[in-house]
């Protein structure tokens, strides 16, 4: 479960306060680097104090959550700050099939962190050997990233359209009610690709959106899985999709468009019923706004509904929340089951981590999970980015190729320009 040299029930958390540390994405060194930040507030962390070997039989999620709970639980903490996200930290990156292996979870030894004004560095190490380390502020946002390409499409555009219009025959037989088919673009570097590199790339241009790094997939999510502060938990669901104008008038033009939309507003609705659903397995109550709003992104215009829950207490964990609401109707489809079948007959490129929850969770179960969307796998000098559309029946495959290009956009711009 952690490093073979010290049993994690021998390991050592302290969380003190610091002066504010600045752009938090700069302090990253070379390596094991992770990250989940948004509007420069959040954490970042490097170096491995343990890690959950993932790499056999694939676990549920819950079952995940709980060998987390044990893995830090075991520790000895001294919180000096006593925020959420203080004190020890496991950042997680789940896959997105329910069966498949290749999750990560780890326990950084080295976390900067800032929330509500206040920062704070905890360090994870064992007992007696706690020893501040040199923290140099590197210039990663000023850092351009290297030459490369676009080497694949996978499948091609043409191949991907005709997995639309399967999924949508097998709609209109009542297979299934939606499915979000992804599809993959493979790009070529001269030279190794720097994930920190490509995230303060994204985070700029998206500062709205969760920036996240964890071993080598790196993005820009816009959508809340879900965010859980003692017994009070909040998701924010997006599906229904359109592009930005190029100006303020056809910006509302479009906003008009996208609300009145009835295959959108359909899409949206079925993404919301799942995360009540099965948020109310767990929750006292759930409540969700009336109607959905529109988000704007640099490049999109999203569908959006915020679900607030009030938990029992005890309080199940945010990584254990995480786990029980994916994959959502808005990555997944819905049913769950069916959807998930549809997605393993049509889709070329495994999904791996795309897609999947993203975050952190604390000792206390405290954390926030991003979906993680609009990203790339980061491997040396290749990577693989992806991009998904709701599918219903009234889709239209060319309308769903325009979508997933722009939303590949996202992540294609801080790896090639």
């Amino acid at each position: 479960m952690s490093s073979p040299a010290v049993a994690t029930s021998q390991l050592v958390a302290w969380s003190v306060e610091v002066d504010d540390p600045g752009e938090l994405l700069s302090w990253l060194p070379a390596g094991q680097a992770f990250a989940f930040l948004r509007g420069g507030d959040g954490l970042v962390g490097w170096g491995e104090a343990a890690r959950l070997q993932t790499s056999g039989a694939a676990r549920t999620g819950e079952e995940l959550a709980d060998e987390v709970a044990h893995l830090l639980s075991a520790m000895t903490v001294r919180d000096d700050v006593g925020l959420p996200g203080s004190g020890p930290v496991a950042i997680a990156s789940l896959a997105f099939d329910p069966d498949a292996t290749g999750s990560v979870v780890v326990v950084p030894r080295v976390i900067l962190g800032r929330r509500d004004g206040r920062s704070w560095l905890t360090l994870v190490t064992p007992p007696g050997a706690v020893q501040v380390p040199e923290l140099r502020r590197r210039p990663t946002a000023a850092a351009v990233p290297v030459a490369a390409r676009v080497a694949a499409a996978v499948p091609s555009e043409n191949a991907w359209r005709d997995a639309v219009r399967t999924a949508v025959a097998e709609l209109r037989a009542n297979v299934v009610e939606k499915v979000v088919l992804a599809r993959a673009v493979d790009v070529a570097a001269d030279e190794p690709i720097d994930p920190r590199i490509v995230a303060a790339r994204l985070a700029h241009r998206f500062p709205s959106c969760f920036t996240y790094v964890c071993d080598g997939l790196v993005g820009a999510s816009p959508e809340l899985l879900v965010r859980r502060v003692g017994r009070q938990a909040e998701s924010l669901v997006l599906a229904g999709t359109t592009r930005r104008g190029g100006t303020a008038d056809e910006d509302a033009e479009l906003e008009l468009a996208l609300t009145a939309s009835h295959k959108d507003r359909h899409e949206h609705a079925i993404a919301v019923e799942s995360v009540q659903l099965m948020l109310g397995r767990h929750a006292l109550e759930v409540q969700a706004d009336d109607e959905p709003h529109v988000l704007r992104l640099a490049n999109l215009l999203h569908l959006a509904t915020s679900v607030q829950a009030w938990l029992p207490a005890p309080a199940p964990s945010a990584l254990r929340l995480a786990a029980s609401l994916h994959p959502t109707a808005a990555v997944g489809g819905t049913p769950r089951a069916g959807a998930l079948a549809l997605i393993r007959q049509l889709e070329a490129a495994p999904r791996d981590r795309y897609a999947g929850p993203v975050g952190w969770v604390d000792a206390n179960g405290d954390g926030e999970f991003a979906i993680a969307l609009r990203c790339a796998q980061v491997d040396g000098s290749t990577a693989r980015l992806w991009a998904g559309a709701g599918i219903v029946a009234e889709s239209d495959p060319d309308a769903e190729v325009a979508e997933t290009t722009v939303k590949l956009d996202a992540a294609l711009s801080a790896l090639l320009s």
